[in-house]
């Protein structure tokens, strides 16, 4: 909400919608985030979606309640939330599957020339983390995610099982995650604004100030970094290792006016930016490796207010010189600079301010606390009986494992990263793969040697495998993909079975995510293929079961 309150403010548009009047040519890009309706009203190209209502209805009643399109918000008609658990905000994503990608799909469409997605979301709670993690299979470019205070008891007793959930999918599913961290955000409000006690208004002032700021380029163009594939791209120069923090300098507020920074250079902005106590992750020495010496893997700063380009060039010359950066050795030191336009429309305090985007080793901090956390509940198996409720863990706890087996690799190429021999680190971990598939076609080659034994009309064979049905071909006579896009990830699972002989003929098993999905609909699915569906389109023991069940059956008539 704040975060579309200040572009608002930004680009002159009222609480109503309604355009301000401004003398000036302002040059701006508003069609980025809002697209202008028959009235000539702005509107946000924003989904809001949440099980429960109470923070949707307090944005509706806001003063910016009516900027919102009435179609792309979403509350559960039940309205009783995810209760707080990652499981269920899950298993709700299947169910409501059709209504909330309508909504997404609709929006996408409405875009001349669509890019992806940027996500807001908590990753501790139920609906952030469990229906947040449901959506991410879509193409979602940018993930803004906020991660619970670690300094702090949280009321949510099961907040390291639902953290540890979503981070799996931010680390398998996301091409770019910008990490704000609640311990550093409280800890910068109360250090920096001289706020005693941090509000909840107060950390979301803070969030949408990063954000807005991470944005300006796009909305306010120049030469360089004017789409979202720009600014991520020097940033990640591998795909695993995408998770940025930042930072942003000077802070203020109206109520701080004290503690205002009274001059500001380029060179004095650059400074602080790589000083720690601006960044908004909290950096934890408890469950460092001593042996790692955390470097940065690449660097943005974000450059607002009346600077020249020589500026920029002699003071990153003389943060160069003053070697006030660790690089990684196996790169480039990477530091690029955009300079970013102000709006007009705002009263700005200082002549210059700034935002880092940086790729740094030392973000594994927050996930290894993570996984601490994780480990001392998962190994009483304390609170698993409220995820075993549901389909996802009604078999076993196996998601948990996954989960952190993810997370902590993830942390091991972060720190394989500050090594020289990273690269060939890569091509190790690529090299067992290999070693994986020679080993299963030894197995192939014996299985085939057994069944020359049995006779063609018994010797059946089921394959299954995922589909993801919503990707274009690689290579086509048509079409071509775009570099740097991310494909669909809508999956189906497909069980085919065929005998040696030719004689039998059996209907292909389909899993989908759906109960009825919209294809079916006046269509006798039944006489051509058996449906069945979960919340991850997976194949289970218990479908597979029922498959033999109903073949066995079907033989036993043949008298087989």
């Amino acid at each position: 909400m704040e975060f579309w309150k200040q572009l608002c403010a930004e680009h002159g548009i009222s609480p109503d919608g309604t355009l301000k009047e401004y003398d000036a040519d302002v040059n701006d890009r508003k069609d980025v985030f809002f697209y202008r309706d028959d009235d000539d009203h702005y509107v946000p190209r924003a989904v809001l979606i949440d099980l429960e209502p109470r923070v949707i209805n307090g944005i509706l009643t806001s003063s910016h309640g009516k900027l919102y399109n009435s179609e792309n918000i979403y509350v559960s008609k039940e309205g009783g939330g995810a209760g707080n658990n990652w499981a269920h905000g899950y298993t709700e994503g299947g169910k409501l599957h059709d209504e909330l990608f309508d909504i997404l799909d609709r929006e996408a469409e409405g875009s001349d020339s669509f890019e992806g997605f940027l996500m807001y979301h908590s990753v501790a709670g139920g609906t952030g983390s469990g229906l947040g993690s449901y959506i991410y299979p879509k193409k979602i470019m940018v993930s803004c995610s906020v991660f619970p205070n670690h300094e702090e008891v949280s009321d949510v007793v099961i907040q390291p099982y639902n953290t540890i959930l979503a981070t799996k999918r931010l680390v398998e599913n996301a091409d770019c995650v910008i990490v704000l961290d609640n311990t550093a955000l409280h800890r910068i409000s109360a250090q920096r604004l001289r706020v005693s006690h941090p509000s909840m208004d107060d950390i979301n002032n803070l969030v949408s100030t990063v954000m807005s700021i991470t944005t300006s380029t796009l909305r306010y163009p120049s030469y360089m970094n004017n789409d979202l594939i720009g600014i991520i791209a020097p940033l990640i120069p591998t795909p695993n290792l995408h998770f940025l923090m930042t930072g942003y300098t000077p802070l203020t507020t109206e109520s701080s006016q004290r503690n205002v920074i009274r001059k500001t250079t380029v060179l004095d902005v650059m400074r602080r930016l790589l000083q720690p106590k601006n960044m908004m992750v909290a950096h934890s020495d408890r469950h460092a490796n001593r042996h790692v010496k955390n470097c940065y893997i690449s660097i943005l700063n974000i450059i607002q207010g009346e600077v020249e380009a020589a500026q920029v060039h002699k003071s990153l010359q003389r943060v160069r010189e003053r070697k006030l950066i660790n690089f990684i050795p196996w790169g480039p030191a990477s530091i690029q600079i955009a300079l970013s336009r102000r709006s007009p429309f705002i009263k700005h305090q200082h002549r210059v301010s700034g935002l880092l985007l940086a790729n740094n080793t030392s973000i594994t901090s927050i996930f290894s606390e993570l996984l601490v956390q994780y480990q001392m509940l998962r190994k009483r198996e304390a609170f698993t009986n409220v995820f075993r409720k549901f389909s996802i863990f009604e078999e076993s706890l196996s998601e948990f494992d996954e989960s952190a087996m993810a997370v902590q690799g993830m942390i091991n190429e972060y720190r394989s990263a500050t090594k020289p021999d990273y690269i060939q680190w890569c091509f190790n971990k690529d090299s067992k793969l290999q070693n994986v598939q020679t080993e299963n076609e030894n197995e192939i080659t014996e299985f085939q040697e057994k069944i020359k034994k049995y006779r063609k009309s018994n010797s059946h064979n089921a394959d299954e495998t995922g589909l993801f049905f919503k990707q274009i071909p690689t290579t086509s006579l048509t079409t071509k993909v775009r570099k740097g896009l991310k494909n669909f990830k809508d999956r189906i699972s497909v069980l085919l079975t065929v005998i040696m002989s030719g004689t039998d003929k059996l209907k292909p098993l389909i899993i989908g995510k759906s109960k009825l999905p919209r294809c079916f609909r006046n269509f006798q699915y039944e006489k051509h293929i058996d449906y069945f569906f979960n919340a991850k389109s997976w194949m289970t023991s218990q479908i597979f079961n029922s498959f033999l069940m109903k073949w066995e059956k079907d033989l036993k008539k043949q008298k087989r």
